[in-house]
């Protein structure tokens, strides 16, 4: 978690030096349009304007590891921009503990029962901040989106019976435990806070902070068990959290 906030904080440091340059660097003359005669749908509209539509990849980072994704975003207004976006990430139970096996050196988590891969499909809405204060190449935001999501819980361990008649736990290899997976639906949200860089025209570049409001309603699913009867020791409802995106693409 600490080394999650130093990203944050790291990244939100230099969102803040690039935005202090942008607007002592915003040298337009008074009453000059920042996107130049920006008119939807009518003669006005010039050869300069905007592209109205981008798409490209998310790269999310969490306390819970590494995610990717894809997003779809149509402009409405020079502020307002609709999209739609689909991400994959893991999640894991708080009460996780990896550790490293001394003699073999190969990590494992004590009490680890299953893994959970979330995938929410959001549609959202992203306001833009200070057009008229802040150059274009450095674009602020904030942006909401809901929609349904689905957990795909799959085993990490498994119990192997013995000619004693006890069993052993075996680590079930990641690939491997796909097959056996089990799909779980639910809501999924979020809010965020973020930038884009650069020219608003060929490519597409910015970060986002986001934090994702993901619950599993009834009992939860078992993500712990207790090392010396095997039984459940723990569920998880809890499938969102803090999220650092990093966001490119195209626009058209």
């Amino acid at each position: 978690m600490t080394r999650l906030w130093i990203w944050g904080a790291g990244i939100a440091a230099l969102l803040a030096l690039y935005a202090v340059n942008a607007v002592g660097q915003n040298q337009r003359p008074a009453g000059t349009d920042s996107v130049q005669n920006y008119v939807y749908g009518t003669a006005q509209e010039t050869e300069q304007s905007d592209p109205h539509n981008q798409w490209g990849v998310d790269f999310l980072i969490s306390t819970d590891g590494f995610g990717m994704g894809g997003f779809y975003r149509r402009l409405f207004t020079p502020d307002l921009t609709g999209f739609v976006t689909f991400s994959v990430s893991e999640s894991k139970d708080q009460q996780e503990n990896e550790q490293i096996d001394p003699y073999y050196g190969v990590t494992f988590v004590p009490g680890k029962l299953n893994r959970f891969l979330v995938l929410p499909l959001l549609v959202g809405v992203q306001q833009r901040l200070f057009r008229e204060d802040i150059m274009d190449t450095f674009r602020p935001y904030i942006s909401v989106a809901a929609g349904p999501a689905l957990i795909f819980m799959t085993p990490f361990v498994k119990l192997v019976p013995q000619s004693d008649g006890t069993s052993t736990i075996e680590q079930v290899e990641f690939f491997k435990s796909l097959g056996k997976g089990t799909s779980h639906y639910t809501a999924s949200a979020y809010v965020g806070f973020g930038a884009d860089f650069g020219s608003m025209r060929g490519s597409v570049f910015g970060v986002n902070f986001r934090y994702y409001f993901t619950y599993l309603l009834g009992d939860g699913l078992p993500s712990r068990y207790d090392l010396y009867s095997g039984q459940v020791a723990g569920v998880k409802k809890s499938f969102g959290g803090f999220f650092i995106t990093l966001n490119m693409g195209m626009a058209y």
